[in-house]
């Protein structure tokens, strides 16, 4: 079976295309020295989408909102994945790794047992800045494990380009036999960049039991076949609509339901660009402060300890 096909209008749905859990529109926050940006899920939505932990879009082109950026700070037991749209970020950590990561680029950070590292945002000629973040959990049995550090080139992503006109940018995972350049990784997750034009269908095939997400960052489709906006949670669309859309456009986030094989998207008068994230859920209990993630309290106590002390590194 492929793992991602292109329908033509009017055909069967699949009876084991999976239906929207909830939908969720992403929600004006301020993180690192003063960073604006958009969160479209993170600490208080866990369980929920295990293994992926937080989720945040960064777009602005006013300098202010982004300067001040993210210095030094401290990862223990996630890993961080950076990827770029518009602007540049320069980054360093404790490993001794710098650059800067462009247009098109990701960073794949596996914080394991401690990385410090600072991230700022430079912007493009223009002033615009736009790229999102995910945080994925790491196993009990990795936490510790040493830290790795993956920057990925624009060039070294791989695009599949689907009959339909949908083009998917390869990060990790595989569509149509095409695989993403980082491989390897703890939960086995898939990051997908998919952009289809109007009048289009798009399914793919997602692991069972696996989580699913999908956040939209431009246009606008329909995100399962029922199309019914009464059929699942939805959350940040005002206080009273007696007639929602089933459509999602920017900054909504999809969660899927577990059961299911595929998901199912379509567009109608509109294109739509969004990342599809899927992973196996670890289904252990979450210690989370700031920037550190473990198991346990006493865990997340060790790793403050150590950080004050100058202990937390482990590998360098």
């Amino acid at each position: 079976m492929k793992r991602s096909e292109s329908r033509p209008r009017g055909g069967t749905p699949s009876s084991a295309a999976r239906k929207i859990s909830k939908v969720v529109k992403s929600k004006p926050t301020i993180e690192g020295a003063g960073v604006h940006l958009k969160r479209a899920f993170g600490f208080y939505e866990v369980p929920s989408f295990d293994p992926f932990l937080l989720l945040d879009d960064f777009h602005s082109n006013d300098l202010a909102h982004y300067q001040a950026g993210f210095p030094w700070h401290p990862h223990r037991g996630i890993e961080t994945i950076t990827y770029m749209f518009e602007g540049r970020v320069e980054h360093g950590d404790s490993m001794g790794n710098k650059g800067v990561i462009g247009p098109g680029e990701v960073q794949w950070m596996t914080a394991g047992g401690g990385i410090i590292h600072q991230e700022m945002p430079k912007g493009a000629r223009t002033g615009a800045m736009w790229g999102c973040q995910l945080w994925a959990n790491l196993p009990a049995a990795d936490k510790m494990m040493p830290p790795r550090y993956r920057e990925v080139k624009a060039k070294e992503i791989p695009e599949a380009a689907l009959k339909s006109g949908t083009r998917i940018k390869v990060i990790c995972g595989e569509v149509e036999g095409v695989r993403g350049p980082v491989q390897d990784v703890v939960t086995a997750p898939e990051y997908l960049d998919v952009s289809m034009p109007a009048g289009s269908e798009f399914t793919h095939a997602v692991k069972p039991g696996h989580t699913a997400v999908a956040y939209v960052l431009q246009g606008e489709g329909f995100f399962d076949e029922r199309r019914d906006a009464f059929s699942r949670q939805m959350f940040g669309a005002g206080w009273w609509d007696s007639a929602p859309r089933c459509v999602c456009g920017a900054e909504s986030l999809v969660l899927y339901e577990k059961e299911g094989d595929r998901v199912a998207i379509s567009t109608e008068k509109q294109p739509v660009r969004f990342l599809l994230l899927s992973g196996r859920p670890l289904g252990e209990p979450v210690a989370w402060y700031g920037p550190i993630v473990m198991n346990t309290q006493e865990e997340l106590r060790v790793a403050f300890e150590e950080y004050q002390n100058g202990t937390f590194i482990r590998s360098r």
